[in-house]
């Protein structure tokens, strides 16, 4: 699954406005519910159930191709790690007792029985909101039982059967956990080990909180609102949508049928193998699926188009969207297609699926979501104009199919033991999305932009309240929680920094033979440890479990002591003390840290590498020493804070340094002046020292923290920091001019649309708004797509009502994915209370998607002109928000409680959770009051020395 960036998505997908579609929506899904509640009292007889939606599930075993798992898996390499956030490899391979209440985990299903088909029939109903199934579950019991317990949460479950090798037959009695999300099934007798089939009848409702199986509406092109449904199971959906064993280790064969409108068109994970009408209902049949986990299902039923079939080996490859849509799917197709093939043959495995259909759902709470053969995507990011698109948009769509086709074997084919491992489906895919990328388009970049997405994990890292990349899973909301930054850049980060060490192809022998040992089956993170070090011939657990088991990350320390560079490495945290109440960071932890310097004497370069295992480690250097740069390269996971002396050499050779360097040195000497270890002052002449650079990454960083610092600057002192800002920004911007010239590379003209951004807003420089205006008045279609969202976003800053009520119309009737977010989230960037009032109430009202709304609402909480408003706002509606948004969304709208950086309102945000025991799972809410700590201190600290800097250089 690919998460939704906390910065990417504030520029996330809009749609058209829908105030009152859901109103009508809702009324419709009550009447199904009160329905299904009449149901419940009369429950339906099974036979009933199975002659309205059709036979048991039989079809599709005739039809399709039945694929076993092959080869026998390889015995998990164990190791047993501290309770202080370390983990057992094979703890989640623990055997539960066999009831409920012996359970020790509440969460985790019983082990001796097991299911091995499932053959399920589902009929949705768009009228009434409603969906009816059927399913046969081949089961193989490995030791006599009296009940059955699998997961089932909004489901009712009118009728359970099992029956014998023989043919008899006992019914079972439902009784539901609802708190565990689980149903035991007891039946009168004892069930004997061997092979039993499981037949269930059931129904639930099309909800609309974008999970399980959920319905999404979307308007035609002659402004009609239609409707449709789709599924989203990761992390533990699935059991919203049919009774099943929903972890996943326990894989299976899935047999799908589908009982739908014959106008609409249905999409599994495997190809179609029958069609036929049947008493004016369309019945689909599809292929057995592999063996796979339960969170990989899927089926979309709707109107949709597709793209014509690409061949990549035997397997086509579409792009399927709703009707009007299709003429955005080229770039999307194109990159599947390229992705695909670079991943057959890194792999060297050929794709696991007999079809691969991209689908562009209109409401879709994730990023996108790798399910086998059926991927979902929201709008945004696989739907796009290439020609009017940013790039920054073309390369948010690149990434998301690269990542999602990388599942296609790191989760799908191999998939992780439990949610603790989550890691290395995702980790991966991270990874691999940036090696395909950058090798479909070089020019892009993609390992030095990958610096950014490093930056962002670093960030979160730093906290006492950070969490290792394997961390203890137990309840539903905690898997949720394991989506984050710390899964997905940092573990990707470790990742590339364990090819640097290995060798490229070293652990390209190690990924490959990880694949081919564990296809079809579940592996941790020990096995991938084994088969890297088989690969490379040493053992990789001494050098990467810190990494992995260990919170945190060290600071390397670098200075001169007696003709020696000593490196020294110590934990980093931003803040000496944890929050109240938390546990603190441990200051003796040590990593193996891969540190490779380069050491620069009388003119000519030479590169040492040392794998920092102790406290410190000592270098022999030359006498005459000119410059000493540490992590080069830029792929370490780690920061660098240099003495006083190396860091004044580092910087009079910058020209020296490649980008990711650059980047690197701001971006250290930044975090490190957040944690007090370097003077503000100190930092502001430091970047003047970048007055000329052209890197566009470099100047995020730049930008980040003086953004930083405007939302914690006494409001009387933020035209000085304008000022400020405009005396950094303006010269490499008058040097890069407004227009496109001929020799601009991609990154250099997205630096140009930054510039416009940081000097229009951050700098509220006066003419360059008159100028954005004036460019956007006379013909925007012609203005640099990487520009023009810029000009909107500094005419929102400067703009009136007027201006908003336009930009609510271009909102409304935008014609791409792209258009819609610019628009939308420019609605939160008005300063005046009254608009940015209308803008909130449209987050609750239906006329913003709720897969978008929380985003707006998190912008507004970190902008300094609507984040008391926003606050008030949120501390006022925070049940309708909890009752409309998803759960992914509602964490990440709480994470706008960073830019809340005063005293007061900080007080306020703690009152506010404490008293409403809101809790988002793992270490989610306490990682963002920790941040707000750290803005709040860093206000506290340093309001003094930068208004005193200001008067200084204003």
């Amino acid at each position: 699954m690919r998460a939704l960036s906390p910065v990417g998505e504030l520029r996330g997908v809009a749609r058209p406005a829908r105030l009152g579609v859901e109103r009508g929506l809702q009324r419709r899904e009550a009447g199904g519910r009160r329905t299904l509640r009449r149901q419940r009292q009369a429950p339906v007889p099974l036979e009933k159930v199975l002659d309205r939606i059709g036979a048991d599930g039989g079809g599709a075993e005739q039809h399709g191709q039945r694929r076993r798992a092959r080869g026998a898996k390889a015995e998990s390499h164990r190791r047993r790690h501290d309770s202080a956030g370390r983990l057992e490899y094979s703890m989640a391979r623990s055997h539960p007792a066999r009831c409920l209440e012996s359970v020790v985990d509440p969460y985790r299903l019983p082990r001796h029985v097991r299911p091995t088909r499932y053959d399920l029939r589902l009929e949705p109903d768009l009228t009434t909101l409603t969906f009816a199934g059927a399913q046969t579950v081949t089961l193989e019991v490995a030791e006599p039982t009296s009940e059955i317990v699998l997961n089932a949460v909004e489901l009712t479950i009118d009728e359970a059967t099992i029956t014998d090798a023989r043919g008899d037959s006992r019914r079972g009695a439902p009784l539901f956990d609802e708190p565990a999300e689980r149903c035991r099934l007891t039946f009168p007798s004892t069930i004997e080990p061997g092979t039993w089939r499981l037949r269930l009848a059931f129904r639930g409702t099309l909800n609309d909180k974008l999970r399980g199986f959920y319905r999404s509406s979307y308007k035609d092109p002659n402004g009609e609102v239609r409707l449709m449904a789709a599924t989203q199971f990761e992390a533990t959906d699935a059991r919203r949508a049919f009774p099943c064993w929903d972890e996943p280790d326990f894989k299976a064969v899935f047999a799908v049928t589908l009982v739908i409108d014959p106008t609409l068109t249905a999409v599994s994970n495997t190809a179609v193998v029958g069609e036929r009408v049947e008493g004016g209902r369309k019945i689909v049949t599809f292929a057995d699926s592999m063996k796979m986990s339960t969170y990989l299902v899927a089926f979309v039923v709707g109107e949709l188009e597709a793209t014509d079939p690409v061949l990549v080996g035997k397997a086509p490859v579409r792009v399927r969207c709703v009707p009007g849509r299709r003429r955005l799917a080229a770039f999307g197709h194109e990159i599947a297609v390229a992705s695909l093939r670079f991943f057959e043959d890194y792999y060297g495995l050929t794709y696991p699926g007999d079809k691969l259909d991209l689908l562009a759902i209109p409401d879709f709470a994730a990023g996108a979501m790798e399910n086998l053969g059926a991927i979902t995507f929201r709008e945004t990011a696989l739907l796009v104009d290439e020609r009017a698109a940013s790039h920054s948009e073309l390369e948010r769509v690149a990434d998301v199919v690269a990542h999602e086709n990388a599942h296609m074997w790191f989760g799908d084919l191999v998939t992780m033991t439990w949610w603790n491992g989550i890691w290395l489906n995702e980790a991966f895919a991270t990874f691999m999305e940036m090696l395909a990328v950058d090798a479909w388009k070089p020019e892009w970049q993609r390992w030095t932009t990958f610096g950014v997405s490093r930056a962002a994990a670093l960030s979160v890292d730093g906290l006492h309240s950070t969490r290792p990349i394997e961390f203890h899973v137990g309840a539903p909301r905690d898997a949720d929680a394991m989506f984050d930054v710390l899964t997905y850049e940092k573990g990707a980060s470790v990742l590339r920094m364990l090819e640097q060490h290995l060798g490229p192809a070293v652990f390209r022998d190690g990924v490959r033979e990880y694949l081919r040992r564990h296809a079809y089956a579940n592996a941790d993170t020990g096995d991938l440890w084994a088969a890297l070090g088989r690969a490379a011939r040493q053992p990789i657990p001494a050098v990467m479990d810190g990494w992995i088991f260990q919170p945190g990350y060290p600071l390397v320390s670098a200075r001169i002591e007696g003709g020696e560079l000593v490196l020294s490495q110590e934990r980093f945290t931003y803040l000496p003390e944890p929050l109240p109440g938390s546990t603190p960071a441990a200051r003796d932890q040590r990593w193996q840290v891969p540190v490779q310097v380069r050491i620069t004497a009388a003119g000519r370069a030479a590169t040492e590498r040392r794998l920092l295992a102790g406290p410190e480690t000592r270098l022999a250097v030359p006498e005459r020493l000119d410059v000493v740069l540490v992590n080069e390269g830029g792929h370490g996971f780690y920061r660098v804070r240099y003495s006083a002396e190396l860091l004044g050499h580092l910087l009079d050779a910058l020209p020296e340094l490649s980008s990711i360097e650059r980047f690197n040195v701001v971006n250290d000497a930044w975090a490190v002046t957040v944690a007090d270890l370097m003077a503000l002052p100190d930092y502001l002449e430091l970047t003047a020292r970048f007055r000329g650079e052209r890197d566009r990454n470099v100047w995020s960083v730049l930008l980040a923290s003086f953004a930083t610092l405007n939302r914690i600057v006494e409001p009387g002192l933020r035209p000085r920091l304008a000022a400020l800002v405009r005396s950094r920004a303006t010269p490499v911007f008058e040097a890069l001019g407004w227009m496109v010239r001929p020799g601009d590379d991609e990154l250099t003209r997205q630096l140009r649309g930054d510039l416009v951004r940081a000097l229009g807003v951050l700098g509220d420089d006066t003419a360059v708004q008159a100028r954005a205006a004036e460019l956007y008045a006379g013909a925007a279609g012609a203005v640099d797509p990487n520009v023009l969202p810029a000009l909107i976003a500094v005419l929102a800053h400067a703009g009136d009502a007027a201006r908003y009520d336009e930009f609510l119309k271009r909102f409304r009737s935008a014609s791409t994915p792209q258009e819609e977010q610019r628009y939308l989230y420019a609605l939160a960037g008005f300063r005046q209370r009254d608009l940015l009032a209308q803008t909130l109430a449209r987050t609750i009202n239906g006329e913003f998607r709720t897969q978008d709304a929380p985003f707006v609402v998190r912008s507004l909480l970190m902008s300094v002109y609507g984040r008391e408003l926003a606050w008030e706002f949120v501390k006022t509606n925070w049940d309708t928000m909890e009752r409309q948004y998803p759960k992914a969304g509602l964490r990440r709208l709480a994470e706008g409680v960073i830019g809340l950086a005063t005293p007061e309102l900080e007080r306020d945000v703690h009152a506010f959770f404490q008293k409403g025991r809101i809790e988002f799972g793992g270490k989610t809410l306490e990682q963002y009051l920790e941040q707000l700590r750290i803005a709040v201190r860093l206000r506290e600290r340093e309001s003094a020395s930068l208004a005193t800097y200001l008067a200084r250089v204003g």
